[in-house]
């Protein structure tokens, strides 16, 4: 069963600013929460592009995973959608929208998510929701003291 995420946030900057940001791949490990010791693998810098892969390494509960994504869309600087081609879930797909209000930028992420495993998984997605949100979380809490 797919679940989906959704986080909003208001920075004051420019749209085109805060796309700049998100689109630069090393901007990742900024935003990502320390303990999950993220690592980009693929060469930098990296021309984000429709097709780009990118193939990162990160521990979750302790366990190193190997994670590979691809730019399916990419429309700067409204959006763009990063899909897991391998990884920890059994489907992952983020869109990154960016819309202008006012002086300032709407961020709007949301993930489609599938955790593998069949009813094994399912047990297991009380923590994984959990850790998805916090990942999120994390994520808007930098971004805020980025853009202040």
């Amino acid at each position: 069963m797919p679940m989906t995420l959704r986080r909003e946030m208001r920075v004051e900057k420019p749209r085109d600013e805060v796309f700049a940001f998100f689109a630069n791949a090393e901007n990742l490990g900024r935003i990502t929460p320390p303990e999950l010791n993220f690592q980009i693998l693929t060469p930098l810098p990296i021309q984000m592009e429709e097709g780009t892969l990118i193939d990162y390494r990160l521990r979750i509960w302790g366990v190193p995973v190997y994670w590979q994504t691809l730019i399916s869309s990419w429309d700067p600087p409204h959006s763009f959608v990063d899909e897991q081609l391998r990884g920890p879930y059994r489907e992952w797909i983020h869109t990154h929208r960016f819309e202008e209000d006012g002086s300032g930028t709407l961020l709007i992420d949301e993930v489609r998510y599938r955790i593998p495993f069949g009813p094994l998984g399912a047990l297991a997605r009380p923590l994984v929701v959990r850790q998805v949100e916090k990942i999120f979380d994390h994520r808007n809490q930098v971004t805020r003291k980025l853009f202040s």
